[in-house]
């Protein structure tokens, strides 16, 4: 399977960033991915209010998306925000195109190095996998990368790969962080790790991002096959990696390193 890594840089008006999705969209298809992965965030970027922007699943943003899936007949995932019943938003995925309509809501929220997701953003509960090309794929978000079992529950479904859009904090030994965590994920549950996080602000010529300790991005998107062995990688800028995924290669590692048949706990 083709899977193409789209690695942007969010503002804050989510139709400039639509416009952002269709043109990584098309090249991605012509490029023969069969889906597309944005990063977390890609409706509007982190620091700024996001419930005035929140909408739902059925409003005008996602319905563009699927519109762009639809016409590149690929399945697109990327991340925007949703209203939540308590006045907050839900940190949510869309995941649509041929034969798949599915959302996954943040499980575990980013309330860690000086910011509180929770405090604006309601956590979801669910465990959520596509199916595309008889490969399945889990969903997880950003902050899940530190919770190894929300990976292993992805494998327990059947999942050969996780899908992680993020939009990685910057700081001191951040980007050490992220290729460690996308690395351990893939040994934890042998599956492959996409993680497509947002382009460092300023790499991007976009100049730093406001909002303080807002989780912006510092790029760095990887491709992790499930042996924990970084295949291929992005540098901080934007930009569009297509990879081709074997599916089989799972198999194989799992009859060397049986991790997820020897646990006891």
């Amino acid at each position: 399977m083709r899977i193409a890594l789209s690695q942007l840089t969010s503002v804050p008006d989510p139709r400039r960033n639509l416009d952002t999705v269709r043109e990584q969209t098309l090249l991605a298809a012509e490029g023969g991915a069969r889906v597309v992965v944005f990063p977390e965030a890609t409706m509007a970027c982190f620091g700024i209010p996001l419930a005035p922007l929140a909408e739902p699943l059925d409003g005008p943003w996602a319905t563009e998306v699927r519109r762009i899936a639809r016409q590149a007949d690929v399945v697109v995932v990327a991340g925007m925000f949703t209203p939540a019943p308590d006045g907050r938003v839900t940190n949510t995925l869309l995941a649509t195109g041929p034969g798949v309509e599915e959302s996954y809501d943040k499980i575990h929220l980013y309330d860690a190095f000086g910011f509180a997701e929770s405090s604006t953003v309601s956590a979801g509960n669910k465990i959520v996998t596509i199916d595309v090309d008889d490969v399945r794929l889990g969903l997880a978000t950003c902050y899940d990368v530190r919770f190894p079992e929300l990976f292993r529950a992805h494998a327990d479904a059947g999942a050969t790969v996780s899908l992680l859009p993020a939009s990685w904090g910057a700081g001191p030994g951040k980007r050490d962080q992220w290729e460690l965590l996308v690395r351990a994920r893939a040994l934890d549950a042998t599956v492959w790790v996409v993680a497509v996080g947002q382009a460092d602000p300023a790499a991007g010529g976009a100049g730093p991002a406001a909002g303080g300790s807002a989780p912006t991005g510092i790029g760095y998107s990887a491709v992790v096959g499930p042996d924990g062995r970084i295949r291929e990688q992005l540098g901080a800028e934007p930009g569009l990696l297509l990879t081709d995924i074997d599916a089989a290669e799972v198999a194989e590692v799992r009859r060397k390193v049986s991790v997820l048949a020897n646990r006891r706990l």
